[in-house]
């Protein structure tokens, strides 16, 4: 790629690159956007602050779930899922203009932090389609076991999960010309006289400055590697939350700083995360407990806290999740009996390499993770007292409920009075953050004058769009599907402003 030097920026040594397609992030988005930008005539540069021994960010460590039936279709009530998601009371003088033609709409609307009804119509349309270009650049599919042993939708997964979406679009996207830049962290925008952004100001492994033109697509995920910006949105409970996995310690949150400087809009919650319940004692990524609705959780002060099993575990994890954070040292103990130990598969549902603590008796147990042991005692003999006689069946929501123990325990209410006893320790991991900014169905990012943004696309988890409870295995799936619409979108504007 040919360096281009003015007077100027050697002056001050600064090294210009000047490409039609600057994508910023590695991981699905990034790469799907890289990759359809090449195909549709683009000369593209991918900027990744990690090594590339690391590159990938999230999606390098994650399995990959994607919300689908067949590769073709959608799991059913995708769109519904994302629409009804609560996101508080907003003025339905501004929201009546939903139905309208994006361009007909209220500015308001167009910048306003709800869902836009046209990008989630645009992701079950194109999720399909994006599925099979993948497919064309060598990812395989299939109907993979999950870690959930109750589920409440149909799911996918690319065999070989994240690592091989990340090593195998990567290797297709350096042999079609895509130019990677590592440990290059995008600082800043570059916007014109006129608003457009037409680059990004960098910083290598060394800090010098560099700067690389061309039409913008962000793509570095969202902020749950940076301890400030979780203060900040998250409050105290924001240090009680580590990244899942090592891939979320380079999402820093530039992205969606660097587009709010230039006006960017933001839509999501940014008062919460997806959160995921994993052994805080384990380095592994996603280390996950989905075992607790079989079981009981308690706090570090002995006691019940929550109801453990409220449905299907893929669909209530994040919801019960948040409820330990919110204990003290956001940290609570699953405790299993033996029988809850015998559950066919128990394995699937508890990732951790790390072995649990065990003990014959519930006093014993106490002791060993160092809660009071009459406390301890006194809160199972309540939930067995509690806990009905019938049929209980850990394939599915079986309605066997507690009676007269607060919380209560909606489904697999069977007594923990067989020893031996094993407990293990759980604390709330930040997948990715909810908040982030907003963009249109061809992923250009909106103003708050809800105009969009000349120049600039943003695609993957640093785009807003869940609110109350994350629609699981939609993450890696959205990444790629409006990747490609970014990149191929971004590419049509960068050749015709070139030609």
């Amino acid at each position: 790629m040919t360096t281009i030097e003015d007077a100027t920026t050697a002056a001050a040594g600064r090294v210009v690159d000047d490409y039609d397609v600057v994508v910023v992030g590695g991981g699905i988005a990034g790469l799907s956007a890289a990759l359809s930008a090449t195909e549709n005539g683009a000369r593209v540069a991918l900027l990744d602050r990690a090594i590339e021994q690391e590159t990938g960010g999230n999606t390098r460590y994650t399995e990959a779930y994607l919300r689908m039936k067949t590769l073709d279709e959608p799991s059913d009530g995708l769109a519904d899922t994302l629409v009804d998601d609560f996101m508080g009371h907003p003025d339905p003088g501004i929201t009546a203009d939903s139905g309208l033609d994006w361009g007909r709409r209220n500015p308001l609307l167009r910048a306003h932090q709800v869902v836009d009804l046209d990008y989630v119509a645009a992701f079950e349309d194109n999720a399909g389609p994006t599925l099979r270009w993948l497919e064309g650049h060598g990812i395989g599919f299939g109907q993979l076991p999950t870690l959930f042993l109750t589920v409440s939708t149909t799911r996918m997964a690319p065999v070989g999960g994240g690592l091989a979406l990340v090593e195998t679009l990567g290797a297709k996207a350096r042999s079609l010309g895509v130019d990677f830049h590592f440990q290059t962290t995008a600082r800043s925008l570059v916007v014109d006289d006129s608003g457009a952004v037409t680059g990004v100001e960098t910083a290598d492994a060394q800090g010098a400055r560099r700067t690389f033109t061309g039409t913008v697509v962000l793509a570095s995920g969202g902020y749950q590697g940076n301890a400030e910006l979780m203060a900040r949105y998250h409050g105290p409970l924001g240090m009680l939350a580590r990244p899942v996995a090592r891939g979320g310690n380079y999402n820093k949150g530039e992205g969606i700083e660097m587009a709010m400087a230039v006006g960017a809009a933001t839509a999501g919650n940014f008062a919460l995360f997806h959160a995921e319940p994993v052994d805080p004692r384990s380095p592994d990524p996603e280390a996950a407990i989905m075992a607790f609705t079989y079981g009981i959780l308690v706090n570090v002060d002995g006691e019940r806290f929550v109801d453990e099993a409220r449905g299907p575990i893929d669909a209530w994890y994040e919801r019960t999740t948040r409820d330990i954070q919110a204990q003290p040292r956001g940290i609570a103990w699953m405790i299993l009996d033996a029988e809850g130990q015998a559950i066919p598969n128990l394995k699937t549902a508890i990732r951790t390499e790390e072995s649990p603590v065990r003990a014959d008796t519930i006093a014993e147990l106490a002791a060993r993770i160092e809660v009071d042991p009459d406390t301890l005692e006194a809160t199972v003999t309540a939930y067995n007292a509690a806990c009905p006689d019938g049929e209980w069946d850990p394939t599915r929501p079986d309605g066997l409920a507690t009676d007269g123990v607060t919380p209560p325990k909606s489904n697999w209410a069977k007594p923990v009075r067989t020893g031996p006893f094993v407990a293990y320790p759980v604390m709330c991991a930040n997948v990715f953050t909810f908040g982030g900014l907003k963009v249109d169905a061809t992923s250009r990012v909106i103003d708050r004058d809800g105009r969009a943004i000349p120049g600039l696309y943003a695609a993957g988890e640093m785009t807003g769009l869940y609110y109350s409870n994350y629609t699981g295995s939609t993450s890696v799936l959205r990444g790629a599907t409006f990747g490609r619409i970014a990149g191929a979108d971004a590419a049509v504007l960068a050749t015709k402003e070139r030609a």
